[in-house]
């Protein structure tokens, strides 16, 4: 019998950053996974699997331009912007959510969360099945999420 691994626990966090050069007074969320944006992750995923187009496609969410409620409930799975079952996790590079979306599904355990079965909605002959599951430990999950809560409370 074939042991299979399981996906390494990863460590999250999350960027309240200026937006794109000429829009720096919008702020936007960057998901940061073990120290790399989910930017630069997608990025890197998109073009080594030829996927067009690919690179620099995508950009943080922007609260100011979507309602957004909370970091907390969008984050743990319980957001207006839900398309179906999965979270958009990164905008377009405009800033604009409804132009190429990053969408995942969220889900909480007592222990963990998981970030899986990714999707960009309007390109539905992608595959992105080899990219992630990523797991994190639950309650640092938790503490970058309440940090990021925090960062944009502070700029409203």
């Amino acid at each position: 019998m074939q042991r299979r691994c399981s996906p390494a626990i990863s460590e999250i966090g999350f960027d309240y950053r200026p937006g794109p050069p000429g829009r720096a007074d919008v702020r936007q969320i960057m998901p940061r996974i073990d120290t790399i944006s989910l930017n630069d992750l997608i990025d890197t995923f998109e073009i080594s699997a030829d996927m067009q187009p690919a690179g620099d496609a995508y950009g943080g969410l922007v609260p100011r331009f979507v309602r957004f409620e909370s970091a907390v409930d969008h984050f743990h799975g319980f957001s207006s912007l839900a398309m179906g079952q999965k979270i958009p996790v990164l905008a377009c590079s405009c800033g604009e959510l409804g132009c190429w979306p990053l969408l995942t599904r969220i889900s909480l355990t007592g222990d963990l969360v998981v970030w899986d079965y990714f999707e960009q909605p309007y390109r539905t002959a992608r595959d992105y099945t080899a990219f992630g599951p990523f797991l994190f430990d639950r309650d640092q999950y938790d503490k970058a999420v309440r940090v990021l809560g925090a960062a944009i409370a502070a700029h409203e």
